[in-house]
């Protein structure tokens, strides 16, 4: 009998009490398939906590592995400190509001307080959360952008920010420990709340946490004088509460909300895969902007850490902008609208992951800002503002971005916060619309200033025990055959992460960076090819970036790049 077989009739003998779970076990018995793949490993735990796909099963996400991984968490906070508390929070995909009460439940009876919020909330809000109670940990339960068949569960530090890979190696290793049935600690969430181990965040916070991302604005007043049309979309998700009341602030009064991706839905009806990066997430939103004539539309995901842009162009039609042109926009507005109103800090520091725009590099010289480079995961950008406050120095922190439409001007927040990043858009469209100018117009005159930058990401989905292997397979060829050309470009540089040296002209140098899994190539013409594993799902990604002096150009460029990789990694 395989090891996968046994834990199946493990779970079988588990879970006889409960008609529901029995009979999603009972229909796969006959399936060796898919119970190797549902019992093959335990869902990975990693930096960005669990992600997977629902259902029963130690590789899935379920109340089980909820439960475990909070008594290793649980276990973890208890040898840092004599009596922890954790703010949890909640999106809107399903089950999402059990598993954040069944983390609740064994946080208490571990003797941890557990504040809970109430009603979904934006993954920002917990952030803020954790630093506003005063809390040690957090936990956000959200698959962000995935699928509906996938949930997860984020881990944040008591700094706001998402943990590191110690904390996560030393929680993974707890959790290694726990016994998925008989060594998890749990009480009823009645009983918890009674006792005080629970409670729930007073609505206060939410407000507050509003309050403080209004605060974020730097010229409200054009808002209301400016009379944007907007049309927005929660895609389902848990972005409506708070992204309507700060637009209501501004002013904004104008706003069409997609109507069937209006409320909470975790099946996400209309959008399977409701990631703002992808057009058919945007369809509705768009279809309404012709029809009402709007100048905008934003797209918040299910989780509201990250939001989507599209602007209604001078010529007609409406063009979505990529987190990358959003984000040098946004960089650009900022530090030029507080160099006008004399409140850009001295020595302004802006961050940006290694994966995104090197425009932002031009851009932040144009104005005196330094720009600090970070490995892709928002943490890192967290990381300097922490850094940045303990040597009191926050409020040098102006912006930093992430290629995958994250975004964060305030030091309140340590993850990217689609609700701050809203207001910015809707005030940065606003300041140039009574000029006769769009964001699309701002943005061709970087272009004409600094060159045409275009980014491009290619994503490879590998599911499944193979899949795993596959990924690796191909990192480690890449790494015992580095490629001399790329597109017939020539590699004038070779960044790995993984082991910290940048090799060029045949001498290494150390990356001050921590280890991870990232290959990058720096070409002859200017361009840079970034290769690396997802860390939220089965895929690998390819991260492209191309400086021109015309559209045309990159265009070509992207065809004859993408073509040479896919075919460099073995996909074609």
């Amino acid at each position: 009998m395989t090891k996968e077989r046994q834990l199946y009739n493990r779970w079988l003998e588990a879970v006889e009490g409960d008609s529901a779970y029995l009979s999603e076990l009972k229909a796969i018995e006959n399936d060796e398939t898919e119970i190797g793949d549902r019992f093959y490993r335990d869902l990975e735990f990693g930096t960005a906590g669990l992600r997977g796909v629902l259902g029963l099963g130690t590789n899935r996400m379920n109340v089980f592995t909820v439960r475990r991984v909070t008594q290793g968490f649980s276990m973890y906070l208890k040898e840092i400190k004599a009596s922890p508390c954790v703010a949890i929070a909640y999106d809107s995909r399903i089950n999402s509001a059990l598993f954040a009460r069944e983390a609740a439940c064994v946080f208490a009876a571990n003797g941890i307080k557990a504040w809970l919020y109430r009603e979904l909330m934006p993954t920002p809000a917990l952030s803020y959360a954790v630093r506003e109670l005063g809390c040690d940990a957090g936990v956000v339960v959200t698959a962000s952008h995935n699928p509906a068949k996938y949930n997860g569960y984020k881990t944040y530090g008591s700094d706001g920010c998402q943990i590191g890979p110690i904390e996560a190696a030393r929680i993974l290793a707890l959790t290694d420990t726990v016994d998925y049935f008989s060594g998890v600690s749990r009480m009823d969430l009645s009983e918890a709340l009674a006792s005080g181990m629970a409670e729930y965040i007073p609505d206060e916070f939410i407000e507050k946490y509003i309050s403080r991302v209004f605060d974020e604005a730097i010229r409200p007043e054009v808002c209301a004088k400016a009379g944007l049309k907007l049309v927005y979309t929660p895609l389902n998700g848990a972005g409506r509460r708070c992204v309507t009341a700060v637009l209501n602030r501004l002013g904004v009064k104008d706003v069409s909300i997609v109507k069937e991706q209006e409320m909470p839905d975790g099946n996400f009806p209309t959008c399977p895969y409701p990631n703002p990066e992808i057009r058919e997430a945007l369809d509705l939103g768009l279809k309404l902007c012709e029809e009402s004539g709007a100048d905008m539309l934003l797209a918040t995901d299910p989780d509201a850490d990250r939001v989507a842009v599209a602007v209604k162009q001078t010529g007609g039609g409406y063009r979505i902008l990529t987190g990358n042109e959003a984000g040098v926009l946004l960089l650009d507005y900022i530090a030029r609208a507080r160099k006008e109103k004399g409140t850009l800090p001295k020595k302004p520091i802006a961050v940006k992951s290694i994966v995104s725009s090197k425009l932002a590099d031009a851009v932040a010289g144009q104005y005196g800002v330094e720009l600090i480079d970070v490995l892709t995961g928002f943490k890192f950008i967290g990381e300097v503002i922490l850094g940045l406050e303990e040597k009191g120095e926050e409020d040098r922190f102006i912006f930093g971005f992430e290629e995958s439409c994250g975004y964060l001007s305030g030091p309140f927040v340590r993850d990217k916060d689609a609700v701050n990043a809203s207001l910015l858009l809707v005030e940065m469209a606003s300041a140039y619309k009574p000029e006769g100018r769009t964001l699309c117009d701002r943005l061709d005159e970087i272009y004409k200033k600094h060159g045409v930058y275009v980014n491009h990401v290619s994503n490879f989905a590998f599911e499944g025990a193979d899949g795993m292997a596959e990924m690796a397979a191909i990192m480690k060829n890449l790494r015992d055959n580095p490629p001399v050309k790329i597109a017939g470009a020539e590699v004038i540089y070779t960044a790995d992460y993984s082991s910290s040296i940048r090799t060029e002209n045949g001498s290494q140098s150390k990356i001050t960076l921590p280890p991870s899994n990232v290959l990058e190539y720096g070409l002859s013409d200017g361009c840079t090819v970034i290769v690396r594993p997802s860390g939220t799902e089965p895929k690998i990604k390819i991260y492209y970036s191309f400086v021109a002096k015309t559209h045309e150009e990159t265009e070509k460029m992207k065809a004859d790049y993408c073509d040479f990789c896919e075919r460099m990694i073995g996909i074609q």
